[in-house]
């Protein structure tokens, strides 16, 4: 299993992002998204040339502004997937920390350039917001 961990500073204050990554059917922030279902703590994605994914929110902590998930089905065959988001404030910034569990570890690049790419595409969400 290995474990992934992307870290960025964010010029503007938590709640800010909080707002949208705590918005399950949120999807403006995630690239590839084509559709965004809620089934209870279930979170559905219709995925661009990668058809259904299926997200298990464990944690939405408003409070301590985390959010726990796992992906309980996927195309690719995995066996472990625990990802955690966790927002804090340092001066007036936000510091988003991401972290994901995988295993098969051949899947962790894969996986880390979608957190990337996610976190670009936050920053120009918060850009024309």
């Amino acid at each position: 299993m290995n474990k992934i961990k992307e870290k960025r500073e964010f010029e503007v204050p938590p709640e800010s992002i909080w707002n949208i990554v705590s918005n399950i059917s949120r999807s403006d922030w995630v690239p590839g998204v084509e559709s965004i279902e809620l089934d209870g703590n279930k979170r559905i994605f219709k995925m661009t040339g990668m058809g259904r994914l299926v997200e298990e929110i464990i944690e939405c902590n408003d409070e301590n502004m985390e959010l726990s998930y796992s992906a309980i089905e996927t195309v690719i065959p995995i066996q472990h997937h625990l990802a955690k988001i966790k927002l804090s404030e340092i001066e007036d910034k936000t510091i988003f920390e991401w972290t994901t569990e995988i295993d098969p570890p051949e899947f962790s690049e894969a996986i880390r350039q979608g957190m990337v790419a996610s976190l670009d595409q936050l920053e120009k969400v918060l850009k024309n917001t």
